[in-house]
């Protein structure tokens, strides 16, 4: 080939590069669905539907026949291929959607189209993000910019139907869970008709937070005890209007009598009370409520235990389509907590798991800390069908990239798969996630898909291992401060309520001896988490006041134990930045920098949290820190001088200052 020849073809390679760049840009705006584009085919037949539009617009195959067939679960489809052609098969639009996502799926990640025999049916029927978005366009623990349902843009809602729907999810509540009575106003409904009619063809419902005392500051009454034959009234007239504006609204979520919240024990009645009041009016028109279970108030008891003191005696007074939603953990999110004893407690009564997909506590939008095996871990404890649904915290804004950081989005992605199939594994669904967001390039999967499932460990082992929690700094759930305890403070919003250090060790005895926090686990894992000897290590100090020189099971007392973990977890923040280093060549320089960049912060923070814990405990345990352990380069008077700069953690670029 000639100089001339050679020079034209590389700059039609390269101008088919830039164009395929200018039209999609590899900035994360496609989240997981970089498909390409085809020419609309007759190949697709069958029911009319967005099925047929994704297919006619995306599949790459062979003929393909959409059919509704009787019989078939909720939800459900089956692919089956049948000659030359291939049949997907469903009870509802929504089925034929999913089976079409599927097989674009399968496409997308390289796999064989052929001799397909293929059933799925979903976990649960209700498969919900809640997003914590406020009237003003602020998202509540949200680091991927604003909410993007204030003002919805049509290409964004499409483009966030397609991706839930990719994944099953088939719930949205559109507000934060701290609501305000303005959410039920005539202007602010004809906003979620808007959306809800945007995300219909996606097979979406939308619902609604609700505040409680909406009676009295919306409607004017005096007062809103759910007894109260004119606030009744006042809930029926207003579920009526919303169905007329949303025929297909699915529901309420309710947050009452938890930091500060109005409830119905403001008026001498219990959650039961409040939960089927909005249950009676909601039932004709076969909506729900979900009603929260993360209720906590300024006690002396232990906060692990009063979801469970306040809703155990309630067990089978709700009415049926009342869901109890439950944080995965007691206490809050945590990097790593037991699960909530609710839910082998509640026999009688139909609770939903809470995840938190926004890394509140792991690192905000600025640490890759893939979430599937904490969730994966949960399971381990409780039973997928003893649960009527799944909700989780969504991560997303209106950021470009939608989450604030590209592996945040394996989050959103990880959650949709689990809520559709609870018993996929954390590696099956990383693989997914990575060939069809970053491509099929065998040494880039093998090599990133270890750091995916190495995260959340890793994070657990910087921040707060061996059942350390809440350890973080006053005004943000991102930086580490364990000494913070100002005058005044509600004592289980500090630090030293939790982790309890003193000369002899430290830790919340949650033992018999304790807070009785065990004696709220089934017999087998109370008798396991009350012996200092048999309780599993990763959970040691959420359970015991642990001596400083316990004897680790390697050996180790437990303070060098605590510094080897602290310093693993800054190893491995510091190993993820140099494989992705190595995957420059293997993926689009926009995303590889922004990735970088993301990682480069983890590994100071890292750092950062390693040594602010370290130097604090050191305080009180009086122990040198191993040789063999990364010394802190700051003293402890340095170290408690540090200040997040809170603009920057919203933006959410994180930095600090002096």
């Amino acid at each position: 080939m000639t100089k001339k020849r050679l020079f034209i073809s590389a700059f039609f390679i390269l101008l088919t590069w830039w164009n395929t760049s200018a039209v999609y840009g590899e900035d994360g705006s496609r989240l997981w669905l970089r498909y390409d584009t085809v020419n609309a085919s007759s190949k697709i037949t069958g029911v009319k539907c967005t099925a047929l539009t994704e297919l006619q617009t995306y599949w790459q195959g062979g003929s393909v026949v959409l059919k509704l067939q009787k019989g078939m679960a909720k939800d459900g489809y089956s692919i089956k291929s049948q000659g030359r052609k291939t049949v997907i098969a469903a009870t509802n639009d929504a089925g034929l959607l999913y089976g079409a996502y599927h097989l674009l799926r399968l496409q997308q990640t390289g796999q064989s189209c052929a001799n397909l025999d293929i059933s799925e049916q979903p976990a649960y029927d209700l498969r919900i993000l809640n997003h914590w978005d406020n009237p003003n366009g602020t998202v509540e623990r949200g680091f991927a910019g604003r909410s993007i349902f204030v003002n919805p843009v049509p290409e964004r809602m499409k483009m966030y139907g397609r991706a839930n729907a990719s994944i099953g999810i088939n719930g949205t509540v559109l507000n934060n869970v701290n609501a305000k009575p303005e959410a039920l106003s005539t202007e602010q409904l004809q906003v979620a008709k808007n959306i809800a009619d945007q995300l219909r063809p996606y097979g979406i419902r939308v619902y609604l937070s609700i505040n409680f005392a909406s009676p009295i500051k919306l409607g004017g009454l005096k007062t809103a005890d759910p007894l109260d034959a004119d606030v009744k009234k006042w809930w029926k007239d207003k579920v009526n209007e919303i169905y007329r504006l949303i025929p297909d609204f699915g529901g309420f979520l309710v947050k009452a009598n938890s930091e500060g919240e109005p409830g119905p024990q403001d008026f001498g009645r219990t959650h039961a009370d409040g939960a089927n009041m909005l249950a009676d009016v909601l039932r004709p028109h076969q909506g729900i409520v979900m009603w929260r279970a993360f209720v906590y108030k300024p006690q002396s008891s232990d906060r692990a235990n009063q979801a469970y003191e306040e809703f155990m005696p309630l067990d089978g007074q709700f009415a049926d389509n009342v869901i109890i939603q439950i944080k995965n953990g007691p206490v809050d999110f945590q990097p790593r907590e037991p699960y909530s004893p609710l839910f082998t407690a509640m026999k009688r009564t139909d609770v939903m798991v809470e995840f938190q997909i926004t890394q509140e506590y792991l690192g905000a939008a600025n640490h890759l800390v893939y979430l599937a095996p904490m969730w994966r871990e949960f399971f381990s404890f409780v039973k997928p069908n003893s649960l009527k649904a799944m909700a989780g915290v969504a991560n997303i804004g209106d950021n470009t990239n939608w989450c604030g950081h590209h592996f945040a989005q394996a989050n959103w992605y990880a959650f949709g798969r689990l809520a559709w199939n609870p018993s996929l594994t954390s590696e099956q669904i990383a693989d997914e996630w990575l060939r069809q967001t970053f491509g099929n390039e065998e040494q880039l999967v093998s090599s990133v898909k270890p750091i995916m499932l190495e995260s959340r460990e890793a994070a657990v082992n910087y921040m707060m291992p061996l059942g350390i929690h809440h350890v973080f700094a006053g005004g943000h759930h991102y930086g580490p401060e364990p000494w913070y305890n100002p005058p005044g403070t509600r004592a289980d919003w500090t630090p030293p309520y939790y982790h309890r250090a003193d000369s002899i060790g430290m830790g919340f005895n949650r033992t018999m001896t304790g807070s009785a926090n065990v004696r709220q686990y089934p017999d087998a894992l109370c008798n396991l988490y009350n012996d200092i000897n048999t309780c599993p290590e990763n959970l040691l100090t959420w359970f015991h006041h642990v001596p400083w020189d316990h004897r680790m099971k390697n050996g180790r007392t437990f303070w060098d134990e605590l510094c080897h973990k602290y310093n693993e977890g800054v190893i491995q923040a510091r190993h993820f930045l140099a494989v992705w280093d190595a995957m420059q060549s293997y993926v689009d320089p926009q995303r590889f920098d922004d990735v970088q960049r993301k990682l480069r912060i983890q590994a100071r923070d890292a750092v950062w949290w390693r040594d602010a814990c370290l130097l604090y405990f050191q305080t009180f345990s009086k122990r040198p820190i191993p040789q063999d352990v990364e010394h802190p380069v700051h003293n402890l008077d340095e170290m408690m001088q540090f200040k997040i700069r809170i603009s920057m953690y919203e933006n959410p670029e994180c930095g600090y200052t002096k």
